[in-house]
């Protein structure tokens, strides 16, 4: 008698996968808790500035002691003028792309500190250069956070402000093995230059299920309007089987830890602002209703949410959203490729389940 033993069912997606062990950062879903360079996201975002946290994460990751931001800054900005005039028009997400592709950074051991530093550099100025103003050139003694917010508004800004950018940079500068930290490893498994693996994760990032939620979180609130609105409104979006931007999350179980920490940090930016209590109503709304239709399905606040908040207190214009998510990501693609050799990682070629004509 033939006895035939079906194969278990293979992780289409890669769900469940491992890809990569590493050191760098740790993702429960099910507990809802981030850890980064080994401490929870909420103790570490606002105690550790930006660029400690991505020294940190290098060193985890293997690599020598990084140069100091702020001098890669000036550096990165000749190159940026260079190219800025190929980069006018572009949207600021392209121009981001193209400026990361195009920078004149050698494999080595200054190598994840340049591309980290170049990142808002171009964005920024490919930014000023399509808005018809002079790109405004970085100062090497701010800090990382604070010279961002000035090239973008031309003028110093408060600590304060400072110091809200440099908690989201922290917040999302890793994440586990999401899409585009996966993309930055198979293409630096292959032995390509860092800067192709770094294009890579942005073009990643770029697509609208990984970085670009944020701001259609903004689109959500302006089109509810006014606080009598909520409840018609989201009842509405849910009867039309519409997605709620700023809840839910493919691996949090429960709330995204993230997500708290941008509130505190919105909070303590601008405490008592109309557009913040709006949105915290919204908010609750929201969570009720989706509590409500999906018994037994966790679909609470995720990082987009209080991203779209605080980027816009900040005056980021919506349009920078994704670029802004890759100044602090950054730090982590370049932490996993730096792993990846350091680990002397193989080459990742995962298989394929062919389900055409045979001949």
């Amino acid at each position: 008698m033939n006895i035939q033993v079906s194969a278990p069912a293979p992780a289409i997606g890669l769900d469940g996968v491992p890809a990569a062990v590493t050191a760098l950062s740790h993702v429960d879903g099910a507990r809802g808790e981030l850890i980064i360079a080994g401490r929870r996201v909420d103790d570490l975002a606002g105690a550790v500035d930006f660029e400690r946290v991505a020294r940190r994460l290098w060193a985890i990751a293997g690599a020598a002691e990084a140069p100091a931001l702020g001098p890669l800054r000036l550096k990165a900005f000749e190159r940026a003028v260079e190219i800025g005039p190929v980069l006018k028009g572009m949207t600021p997400v392209d121009a981001l792309r193209a400026g990361i592709a195009a920078l004149d950074v050698p494999d080595g051991p200054d190598a994840a500190a340049a591309i980290t530093a170049a990142v808002p550099v171009m964005s920024l100025t490919a930014l000023a250069m399509s808005e018809g103003r002079p790109a405004v050139a970085p100062d090497p003694e701010l800090s990382h956070a604070a010279d961002i917010l000035r090239m973008l508004r031309g003028v110093p800004v408060s600590e304060g402000e400072a110091a809200a950018l440099d908690a989201y940079l922290t917040t999302v500068s890793d994440h586990g093995m999401n899409a585009s930290t996966f993309a930055c490893r198979v293409v630096i498994a292959t032995r390509a230059s860092l800067v192709s693996a770094v294009t890579a994760a942005y073009g990643a990032l770029s697509g609208p299920l990984h970085g670009g939620a944020p701001g259609p979180v903004l689109d959500m609130l302006d089109a509810i309007g006014t606080e009598a609105a909520i409840d018609g409104w989201l009842d509405a979006a849910l009867e039309d089987g519409a997605r709620l931007m700023g809840f839910g999350h493919r691996i949090y179980r429960t709330r995204d830890p993230r997500a708290d920490v941008l509130k505190a940090a919105l909070q303590r930016l601008a405490p008592d602002t109309p557009r913040l209590d709006f949105a915290m109503k919204v908010e609750r709304a929201a969570q009720a209703k989706l509590a409500a239709r999906h018994k037994g399905r966790a679909l609470d606040t995720n990082v987009e949410f209080y991203t779209a908040l605080l980027l816009d207190a900040l005056g980021v214009p919506r349009a920078l959203f994704t670029p802004v998510f890759a100044m602090g990501r950054v730090a982590g693609w370049t932490a996993h490729a730096i792993e990846h050799h350091a680990r002397k990682g193989r080459l990742i070629r995962p298989d394929s389940i062919y389900d055409g004509a045979m001949p």
